[in-house]
């Protein structure tokens, strides 16, 4: 059974574009029927409900090409959307507009290495909308354990960092986000190289990991448990399967590039690691479960709900 794309856990996201999609259809109508006397004019898109002040929206628009994401980029963001991060975060990587009046610029950009660290500060309009893992349709996170992954769901963060990870260059940039009176805002950037991460062990594993398609890092048979691959996916059973069939559970096997969102939770030198892949249009999940023993990590279990 081969998934090929997945479910990013947002309040609310499926109702959201439910009503995103039927927007698009009733705009259609009201174009067609207005052809028969005037045409369809364009109008002023509509200011972000986000009591800040927002520029109109410049060339970078284009970059949401389509549909729904244009719809998305010009629908205020709900209030209600500050209360979770990940709610905030769906809003800030699918509209221009809320991306950079949460941005605080002039943006400072540290660069941060064995020997040195140095700063310079991003201007307004030297900034340009970053999707994020919105183009992949899907994204990961690092966890030490399960209890975590609870740490998405908490109302009472006010840090939290995104993580792009270069695997190949051994480079993580790191979007630090504040809630200072109750509202998201990115502050400041920060590279760093793997040496330099919490994670620097399991990091530098994935690079050889994902690069060799994980041959001979992977017990072989392979725990799984999650949807029947040979019957009924609704039916979730626990059973082994042949290591080569691991990255069939994946939306695809990263070459270069992951995410990790960092909600607060603290990473230990534990010998444990749950690469959690999520997704963007549906309610799939699989979790790669590593063991270190040594300096050597093992992929031991696979989950697929």
């Amino acid at each position: 059974m081969h998934f090929n794309s997945f479910a990013l856990p947002l309040r609310h996201i499926y109702e959201y574009e439910r009503i995103m999609r039927k927007s698009v259809y009733i705009v259609f109508a009201l174009c067609v029927s207005m052809m028969f006397f005037d045409g369809c004019k364009s109008e002023k898109a509509t200011p972000v409900d986000d009591s800040t002040t927002v520029d109109s929206l410049d060339s970078d628009t284009s970059a949401d090409s389509d549909t729904m994401a244009e719809i998305i980029a010009e629908t205020p963001m709900p209030k209600a959307a500050d209360q979770l991060f990940d709610d905030f975060f769906f809003n800030f990587i699918a509209s221009p507009k809320v991306q950079k009046a949460r941005t605080d610029f002039p943006l400072p950009i540290t660069t941060i290495t064995d020997r040195q660290q140095h700063t310079v500060q991003l201007q307004k309009k030297q900034w340009k909308m970053d999707k994020f893992f919105r183009p992949q349709g899907y994204y990961t996170l690092i966890f030490d354990n399960e209890k975590q992954m609870d740490a998405s769901k908490s109302t009472k963060i006010d840090t939290v960092v995104v993580e792009r990870i270069h695997l190949a260059e051994g480079k993580v940039e790191q979007f630090c986000f504040d809630h200072p009176n109750g509202k998201w805002r990115l502050n400041q950037v920060r590279n760093i190289d793997f040496s330099t991460s919490k994670n620097a062990s399991f990091l530098k594993f994935l690079q050889k990991f994902f690069a060799a398609d994980g041959r001979g890092m992977i017990k072989d048979p392979l725990p799984y448990r999650g949807a029947d691959p040979n019957g009924e996916e609704t039916n979730i059973i626990s059973t082994k399967i042949p290591a080569s069939d691991w990255s069939s559970f994946l939306p695809q096997v990263p070459k270069d590039v992951i995410y990790n969102i960092i909600y607060g939770q603290k990473y230990g030198e534990g010998n444990r690691k749950i690469l959690d892949f999520k997704g963007l249009s549906n309610g799939l999940e699989t979790q790669l479960i590593f063991n270190r023993h040594g300096n050597s990590w093992r992929l031991v279990k696979l989950n697929a709900y």
